[in-house]
C-alpha cells in the first residue's frame, strides 16, 4: 500500500511517501508560500521514494479544518493529481492528525488528547480523540467554538492538550481546563506524515473516494448555522 499525503491547512506545509512502514516525509514552516512549495516537495518526495506517481494506491491530503485558502490549495492539487493519475483520495482532518502525532511523540502521556487549533475571529477548531487500535478516534463532532466554550470532557481522565489554540487562547483554555489538562504541546501542525497513517487505515477500511468527491471541511458555516438555529429555538 503506497499513499501520497500532503497539507498546506496551516503555516507549515508538507508532504509525505508512505510505502507500507516506511514514510518519505518533508516539512517547512513558510507562511503564504504554499503554492511555490508544495509541487517541487511532491516531486521531491516521490524522488526520495524511488516511486513514481502511477505506482501509488491512493492520495490524501489535510482536508481541514484550517485556513480557508491553505486547505483549498490542498484540495485543488490533490484533485488535480488523483484526476491526472486516475487515483482515489482520502480527505484526512488535521485535527485528527495533531491528535495522531501527540500520541506517536508522547505514548502514554497522549491517549486522551483535546486539539485547539486557533480559527482566528476568537474562536477554536476543536476536536476530542481517544486512541482506538492504535488510532485516534474522534470523540463526538469537531467544532469551531469560543474557547470559552470549548465542552469539557464527561469523564474525570486525564487528557493531553495539542495545537496553536492552547497558545493563543492560553488564558482562556488553561484555567477553564486545569483539572483535566496536565500536559501541553501548543506547537504541533498538521503534517503529512500523520496525516499519510491515518489515510492508510482509512484506505484499508474502504474509505477511498473519486476525486472529485474530495472535498475540503471548513467548520465555520456549520457552526454558524448552529448559532442561528439555536438564536430561532430561544
Amino acid at each position: 500500500m503506497i499513499i501520497l499525503a500532503l497539507d498546506t491547512s496551516s503555516d507549515a506545509c508538507s508532504v509525505a511517501l508512505l510505502n507500507d512502514d516506511v514514510c518519505h516525509a518533508e516539512f517547512v514552516v513558510e507562511a503564504r508560500a504554499h503554492t511555490r512549495l508544495i509541487l517541487p516537495m511532491i516531486e521531491q518526495v516521490l524522488k526520495q521514494a524511488g516511486v513514481e506517481l502511477k505506482a501509488v494506491d491512493a492520495l490524501a491530503f489535510g482536508r481541514g479544518p484550517g485556513a480557508f485558502t491553505g486547505v483549498r490549495i490542498a484540495t485543488g492539487i490533490v484533485q488535480g493529481l488523483a484526476l491526472a493519475a486516475d487515483k482515489p483520495v482520502l480527505p484526512t482532518s488535521t485535527l485528527a492528525a495533531i491528535a495522531q502525532q501527540a500520541y506517536l511523540q508522547q505514548q502514554a502521556q497522549a491517549t486522551r488528547v483535546l486539539v485547539a487549533v486557533d480559527a482566528r475571529m476568537g474562536e477554536v477548531y476543536w476536536g476530542r480523540y481517544e486512541l482506538v487500535d492504535g488510532i485516534m478516534q474522534l470523540q463526538g463532532e469537531e467544532l469551531v467554538i469560543a474557547p470559552q466554550d470549548a465542552p469539557l470532557p464527561d469523564s474525570d481522565q486525564q487528557w493531553f492538550g495539542a495545537g496553536s489554540g492552547w497558545r493563543e487562547h492560553a488564558d482562556v483554555l488553561k484555567p477553564r481546563f486545569e483539572v483535566c489538562v496536565k500536559q501541553i504541546n501548543d506547537d504541533y501542525l498538521p503534517a503529512a506524515e500523520y496525516i499519510a497513517q491515518l489515510a492508510a487505515k482509512a484506505w484499508q477500511r474502504g474509505e477511498a473516494v473519486d476525486a472529485e468527491l474530495a472535498q475540503p471541511v471548513y467548520l465555520r458555516n456549520k457552526v454558524a448555522q448552529t448559532t442561528r438555529e439555536r438564536a430561532m429555538k430561544n
